[in-house]
């Protein structure tokens, strides 16, 4: 049993990588994710290439406890990503009968067509558990360890209502940031590798902004699962920002 469960993501579409659309989908599903305990480890943007997809999916399956796929499982021709995900788990593809049936009665509902393409969204791979979805009906579908979601961020959040239960949780990860007003990276980048060694087990970042030259910085944020050594941390880069002349302001979390 993995004691520390993590996740990656997959995002599928064209329109992602030609900057057309924005990813909104990696911070919901990690914010999602995050009270589980189930920290996401990497993300991948791939085309809508059938190979692209197979490969990029079994990759990671193999490598992190879940994963999540967005797009690519519409109506529209270039929405491959059921077709992939069956042929990634070397599983047959076909229509749903209980999503036709539902997706049936949704359209004649809404007096409109249940057109062919529209019946492509219930082709569901073998052995998958569907994914409720709550904004348009269409569902998604859990095949072993990887989620195959929707696109739209919208609809993602409604699908994500249906995963939880499904998790393995681990420990939560929490954070604390100490910031220095003023501060220069430069200025602490040795001592806080040093820190980032004495203490394993909790990741450090450093996170400068510049607003303008009254407001300018540095923050220092520590993540780990162990509060009592993240609180120890917190001190230890409070005291490191005094060295450099500078009264440390400590938040709660990354604000």
């Amino acid at each position: 049993m993995i004691s520390q469960p993590n996740a990656a993501i997959c995002l599928i579409g064209d329109e992602l990588l030609s900057g057309r659309t924005r990813d909104i989908n990696t911070q919901t599903i990690a914010r999602f994710l995050a009270p589980y305990g189930v920290p996401v480890k990497e993300v991948r943007i791939v085309p809508d290439e059938q190979d692209r997809i197979v490969d990029a999916v079994n990759s990671l399956r193999e490598r992190y406890t879940y994963v999540f796929t967005t797009g690519g499982i519409g109506p529209t021709h270039d929405d491959i990503t059921a077709d992939a995900i069956a042929a990634a788990f070397e599983v047959e593809i076909s229509e749903h009968p209980d999503v036709v049936a539902d997706l049936a009665a949704r359209y004649a509902a809404m007096d409109t067509e249940f057109t062919p393409a529209r019946r492509r969204m219930t082709r569901i791979p073998h052995g998958a558990s569907l994914i409720a979805n709550p904004v348009s009906g269409a569902p998604g579908f859990q095949t072993g360890n990887v989620f195959t979601l929707a696109g739209v961020p919208q609809i993602v959040e409604g699908m994500l209502e249906d995963i939880g239960h499904r998790l393995q949780t681990g420990a939560v990860v929490q954070s604390v940031t100490v910031r220095g007003a003023g501060l220069r990276e430069g200025d602490v980048a040795e001592q806080l590798s040093a820190l980032s060694d004495k203490f394993e087990g909790v990741s450090l970042g450093s996170y400068p902004w510049f607003r303008s030259l009254q407001d300018n910085g540095v923050a220092l944020i520590a993540r780990g699962t162990d509060e009592m050594v993240l609180a120890q941390v917190a001190d230890e880069l409070e005291r490191l920002i005094r060295t450099q002349g500078i009264a440390p302001e400590r938040v709660s979390g990354e604000a």
